[in-house]
């Protein structure tokens, strides 16, 4: 088990390199083989078809920054800074990212654009469960409908500042810490307020 799983993070790792060198469209399944020294059909067996290689290789790099997302909300007590340290961690990361940069912004590699939009759904899908989950266990007081409701707005707006980066990451990040915490009616860091239904029911 511990053989397979080392063998396709190699095969991931192999495929992340080789996109980042010459864009995804000229990238072989033989060429990802050769990277690691196994046979074609290893890769094939493994990741069913080139899409599939895709597919695995954005799932397991959404895990990665979750990880950062994780520990920037448990650095934080309050849910305002909580929220705004995970979307600058988000952003910044993103920005640094040669693969992503590579997947927006690199020849030959518009074929992965799908998936971080029309086919994105299972990077929402792990992203909303994960950090429900931790926002829930950390404040555990929250709403769990309203809850998950706007992690899953601020996910989609994070990712589309991500492909459309257009104003500072400090700014957005504590946009959306505003927004997150007034629709959840907690306190507001930047000004001590909270939503208008907590304001309304003292």
């Amino acid at each position: 088990m511990q053989q397979h799983r080392r063998l396709r993070e190699d095969l991931l790792d192999a495929a992340a390199g080789l996109i980042i060198e010459r864009g995804f469209r000229r990238v072989r399944m033989q060429d990802v083989a050769d990277a690691v020294g196994v046979s074609r059909q290893t890769v094939y067996n493994e990741f069913g078809d080139k899409w599939g290689l895709a597919q695995a290789l954005n799932l397991r790099e959404n895990e990665r920054y979750l990880d950062g997302v994780d520990a920037a909300l448990s650095d934080h007590a309050d849910l305002y800074s909580a929220v705004a340290a995970a979307v600058s961690y988000t952003l910044r990361t993103a920005a640094d990212d040669p693969l992503k940069k590579a997947t927006l912004t690199g020849e030959g590699s518009e074929d992965l654009l799908p998936l971080m939009t029309t086919h994105a759904e299972p990077v929402l899908f792990a992203a909303r469960e994960r950090i429900i989950s931790h926002a829930a266990r950390q404040w555990p007081w929250l709403d769990a409908t309203d809850l998950a409701e706007i992690v899953d707005a601020v996910i989609r707006l994070t990712i589309s500042h991500v492909m459309l980066p257009t104003d500072p990451v400090d700014v957005v990040a504590e946009r959306m810490a505003r927004l997150v915490a007034r629709y959840l009616r907690q306190p507001d860091a930047a000004s001590g307020a909270t939503g208008p239904s907590a304001a309304s029911s003292s």
